[in-house]
């Protein structure tokens, strides 16, 4: 039994285990920051000016089905405001910043003369057409 209890322990402490655990708590706190921003002030700013965006009153009955197309736009009218809300609020900030990081940095790679592969920078000989690179 105490080598069950030990096994438990060395997989809990293990570090992908713990970040992955950090990533699911972050990740859950941020869906709900996301959330709020959509429903608390995006989709007022949409109802201000254009109307009221609930369409779940939306629907049609067939033979005694009733079909609500309603809640399906209400959806993918979310999952289009909360899309749009984490690229413009995460994805694109975080895309100028790194390039802002990357411009004061030299170049990794460079273009061999000869046959114009990617290589690294400090190379002396190109590993692709073996050409003397060095200068």
């Amino acid at each position: 039994m105490r080598s069950a209890f030990h096994g438990f322990k060395e997989f809990i402490g293990r570090g992908n285990v713990v970040e992955l655990a950090v990533a699911v708590v972050i990740g859950a706190a941020f869906g709900a920051v996301v959330t709020s921003l959509v429903a608390d002030l995006l989709t007022p700013l949409i109802a201000a000016i254009f109307g009221q965006p609930d369409f779940s009153a939306l629907h049609f009955t067939i033979n005694g089905s009733q079909f609500n197309y309603g809640n399906f736009i209400n959806a993918v009218f979310a999952f289009v405001t909360i899309a749009a809300a984490v690229y413009f609020v995460v994805v694109l900030p975080m895309n100028k910043l790194e390039e802002r990081r990357r411009r004061g940095q030299d170049p990794d790679t460079r273009a061999c003369p000869q046959c114009l592969s990617d290589i690294p920078a400090e190379a002396r000989r190109c590993a692709f057409c073996t050409a003397d690179l060095a200068q």
